[in-house]
């Protein structure tokens, strides 16, 4: 129902954070739609080749908010925490005595595709924006999916600061936020006016999250090369991962939580207890053989058994992951990705586990296709020879 009397910039703002509020979002703010001084940088990021192939962020519109809508004048930032009880990666060993490999899949992707969720959200919070405000304008929002670096525009919504390993952090929730936003012509005040200072970086001589990184992609204090990080090898790489980088990435099958999980501010974060951000038990389709099943089939995606990854069909892969971030990496590049689990398992070849996971390793290096080959190869030398 719309106002008789139209707001004005301060109480529309009010107004959109409040609703944010009452939809479920943890955290809400507005920052002015304009050049952020963090993007100034971004030419020289991407001249320096830190962006691997993701060719998405050659979008010019990434430097300038104004840009990505005739008219922007805002832009409203909305974060939801997705911190679960389960343990961190750096708390949970890859295999109990007896048990199989374990692999890792990044927090985020444990239940369903926060794109959704998140986008969600902000179609609900739109319409009610339409429904309560008079004057016509326009906006768009975005989860992942537009031209916006959401975490630069959450900084200076107020929400949080950036921090070394480039992620933003807010003093009460920590670092485990989904972000998305909506841009829009609307004249709403920023949360931090002009005469007020953004967060303050609270990082001060804390380098864990850089000391943590298996592959070293924090090359410098707030600067990250994503051809290096975890999270881009095994998630945007389409093809063989370099083979400086396999022995060091351990478990990690879908992402890499570990900058995050060593992060001082996220100890005492607060437990998210949405239903659809807890790990997926997923089960397998009916015809599934029972080999597969008792490989390890029905598992969560908490910590899930290497084996059964790498040993799905590109059926059973989108069966299984419908609805979930982790369709992004594809069948191709989770199996890749398992495989080099695999090789990093550290199985002891007096176990008997080891020439079963030999065995599969064997069956997958005769794929016909090469990327999957290849890296399976790679693992079964590294079983063989016990590093």
């Amino acid at each position: 129902m719309h106002h008789d009397v139209p707001m004005n910039a301060d109480e529309r703002r009010e107004w959109i954070v409040s609703k944010a509020r009452s939809i479920g979002f943890d955290l809400c703010g507005v920052a002015p739609a304009e050049k952020f001084e963090e993007l100034e940088r971004f030419p020289e990021w991407l001249a320096r080749g830190y962006a691997g192939e993701m060719k998405y962020l050659h979008d010019s519109r990434r430097g300038d908010a104004t840009r990505v809508m005739d008219g922007a004048r805002s832009v409203v930032v909305c974060a939801l925490n997705y911190r679960s009880a389960q343990p961190y990666s750096t708390e949970v060993p890859a295999a109990a005595p007896g048990d199989q490999p374990r692999g890792w899949i990044s927090r985020y992707a444990w239940g369903d595709d926060y794109h959704e969720v998140i986008g969600a959200k902000l179609d609900v919070l739109l319409a009610a924006m339409r429904a309560e405000f008079a004057e016509p304008f326009a906006a768009r929002a975005y989860v992942d999916t537009g031209p916006i670096v959401e975490r630069i525009a959450a900084h200076h919504a107020g929400l949080g600061w950036l921090a070394k390993n480039t992620m933003l952090i807010n003093e009460q929730l920590g670092s485990w936020l989904f972000l998305g936003v909506i841009v829009t012509t609307l004249d709403l005040s920023p949360t931090a006016a002009a005469d007020e200072s953004l967060p303050a970086d609270l990082c001060g001589n804390c380098r864990l999250c850089i000391d943590a990184c298996p592959t070293g992609a924090i090359v410098e204090p707030y600067l990250l090369d994503a051809r290096r990080c975890i999270s881009y090898l095994t998630i945007e790489l389409r093809g063989a991962i370099p083979e400086e980088f396999r022995s060091v990435m351990g478990r990690m099958v879908f992402g890499c939580d570990i900058c995050q999980d060593v992060c001082p501010w996220n100890r005492n974060a607060p437990v998210a207890r949405l239903a659809e951000f807890m790990p997926r038990t997923p089960p397998l389709p009916s015809d599934a053989s029972e080999d597969r099943r008792a490989n390890g089939g029905d598992e969560s995606l908490f910590a899930p058994g290497l084996e059964a990854l790498a040993t799905l069909s590109a059926r059973e892969f989108s069966e299984i992951f419908r609805g979930s971030a982790v369709k992004r990496t594809k069948w191709r590049g989770l199996v890749r990705n398992a495989c080099i689990a695999l090789g990093n398992a550290k199985v002891s070849r007096e176990s008997k586990q080891h020439a079963k996971i030999a065995a599969t390793l064997e069956s997958l290096a005769a794929s016909g296709d090469s990327t999957i080959s290849e890296h399976a190869r790679w693992a079964l030398d590294r079983l063989n020879r016990g590093d």
